[in-house]
């Protein structure tokens, strides 16, 4: 008796899944609702110029110019994108798109270090037509977000790129082929930030050893916490994610643009004399958090750090006036000098995939721990 009821409820409550499922997929259907694919930068490859740069800016009259030499191999063309006025109030930025585009072909990257959004739309050959499209059809609504924009035509795909006013989230909507674009402030969007930054990058390679770089260390580092950090609730901004050349002042204008709840950058250290080894936390002082601020985290940096590598500490150290990240920022700062490419033995474990996945733990943990404080 009683396995027949549950045998008859579970009928039922599957025929009752099954009829909510086809209402939902009926609904999005007859209204043509779909969310787009989205990345962030710290999930692609950026096409810079000499400088470190992201590739944005040269309009068709500037190529001229310029000369074609200077433009990547992979873009044929670039103009700029027409702004229609358009009276009626919107609260979404309005992309519209070739009648052949579809849902899956269109993908938004995030480009906050560089306040850039972009659109791409795979395309099967140049000769698509987006480009004539966009020759005559504007983009509207509400851009009290976007600067301006240009298109351009790529290998396989046709890239729409704007220029924004300020690091922003977005919540987007594919309908009726168009494309609705809500811009939020990081804090409207995520309720938990962190901003990590790899030091060096470029030019700038940080201490240097005969096998290794600090710009190579910090960004390994970096890449092994991303995974780390990719399976919680906290919304993690990435200076660089590749051999990017920034400047300090960009990377504080990331820190508090987002409004972080703490900034951890990661450095390494050397000396003349090479038998200093260990680990280094260097906090902001000069601007007072009360609470939890630059010096708890450079505490709990340095203690998680050195308890996963199972390492030396040397203690905490108030920043000088080389510290310019650390310095400039109004959030919890603090800097992990996690060892001396100068000394021997650590240059060893340096270069070890094991030892960095440690310390890149190490940082997890104290994040971790920092929000329970």
């Amino acid at each position: 008796m009683q396995q027949n009821q549950l045998m008859k409820r579970t009928a039922v409550y599957t025929v009752l899944f099954a009829c909510f499922a086809l209402a939902a997929v009926f609904y999005y259907s007859a209204n043509k609702i779909v969310v787009v694919a989205d990345v962030a930068q710290d999930e692609v490859a950026q096409e810079r110029d000499a400088q470190g740069r992201p590739d944005f800016g040269q309009t068709a009259g500037e190529e001229d110019a310029a000369g074609a030499g200077n433009l990547p191999e992979a873009i044929s063309e670039r103009n700029n994108i027409l702004f229609e006025q358009n009276e009626q109030e919107m609260n979404y930025f309005c992309i519209p798109l070739h009648t052949d585009v579809k849902a899956e072909s269109v993908t938004i990257e995030n480009h906050y270090m560089d306040k850039e959004l972009w659109v791409s739309i795979k395309q099967e050959a140049e000769s698509a037509g987006y480009a004539d499209f966009y020759q005559t059809q504007g983009v509207y609504g509400n851009r009290s977000a976007v600067i301006d924009g240009c298109f351009e035509n790529g290998t396989d795909a046709f890239w729409l790129k704007f220029r924004l006013t300020d690091v922003y989230e977005y919540h987007s909507i594919f309908e009726d082929n168009k494309l609705y674009i809500e811009f939020l402030t990081p804090r409207e969007a995520y309720d938990k930030i962190v901003v990590i930054d790899p030091a060096y990058g470029g030019d700038v390679t940080g201490a240097l050893s005969d096998e290794l770089a600090g710009k190579d260390i910090t960004l390994e580092i970096a890449r092994a916490l991303k995974k780390k950090l990719d399976g919680t609730d906290i919304k993690v901004y990435y200076t660089r994610m590749d051999d990017s050349a920034l400047s300090e002042e960009d990377r504080v204008g990331l820190t508090n643009a987002t409004k972080a709840d703490m900034l951890i950058r990661i450095e390494v250290n050397e000396n003349e004399d090479s038998k200093i080894y260990g680990t280094e936390a260097v906090y902001n002082s000069k601007f007072f958090i009360p609470g939890f601020g630059s010096v708890e985290l450079a505490d709990l940096l340095e203690r998680e750090v050195v308890t996963a590598i199972s390492g030396k500490a040397n203690g905490l150290t108030d920043s000088t006036e080389e510290d310019v990240v650390i310095n400039g920022a109004t959030v919890p700062a603090a800097a992990i000098r996690v060892g001396y490419l100068s000394n021997g033995q650590e240059e060893i474990l340096l270069g070890r995939e094991d030892y960095i996945q440690k310390i890149a733990e190490g940082i997890y943990q104290a994040i971790m721990k920092a929000y329970e404080e």
